[in-house]
């Protein structure tokens, strides 16, 4: 029995230590934000926060988050009150598949969270490590910059 802290709340959860938290997360918690891509940590469909910090979990054993915060897409904002990046994702059109959308939307509430106004080399840098197959990478960028700008007090903006 496993006890992860998952979205804020606590899941006691009937999973070997060495089970991946990706297979956790959807199939013991049915969290279908994180997606299964490549199996081995490349592509980061599979993207959730620990700590604050962007993970791939399919390659993370569930045990390895014991007393940790795991935060997936669903965690982040709901339907009816989004987080700031993924509104700016949606705002900016920042889909075709959706393959990547998960992965590039957690990759950026964590860009974000540590360096709320980054440059676009540094947002470039962040989001390369994301497979994006259908190339709406211009729509990515403009989402990642309106989602700063969403984040950032207005007596920020003006400094």
């Amino acid at each position: 029995m496993l006890r992860l802290t998952v979205n804020g709340r606590v899941h006691e959860v009937d999973a070997a230590p060495g089970a991946t938290l990706l297979d956790v997360l959807r199939n013991d918690l049915a969290l279908s934000g994180p997606k299964y891509g490549c199996g081995l940590g490349e592509c980061g469909a599979c993207t959730v926060l620990v700590d604050g910090v962007a993970a791939r979990a399919c390659v993370i054993p569930a045990g390895g988050v014991v007393d940790r915060e795991v935060t997936t897409l669903e965690g982040l904002g709901s339907r009816d009150a989004p987080h700031p990046v993924q509104q700016a994702f949606v705002d900016e059109q920042a889909a075709q598949c959706g393959y990547c959308l998960n992965g590039m939307i957690m990759t950026t509430a964590a860009l974000l969270a540590r360096r709320p106004r980054p440059s676009d080399r540094e947002v470039r840098e962040a989001l390369s490590h994301n497979l994006c197959r259908c190339g709406t990478h211009v729509e990515i960028l403009r989402a990642v910059r309106r989602a700063a700008r969403l984040m950032t007090p207005p007596s920020d903006a003006q400094r």
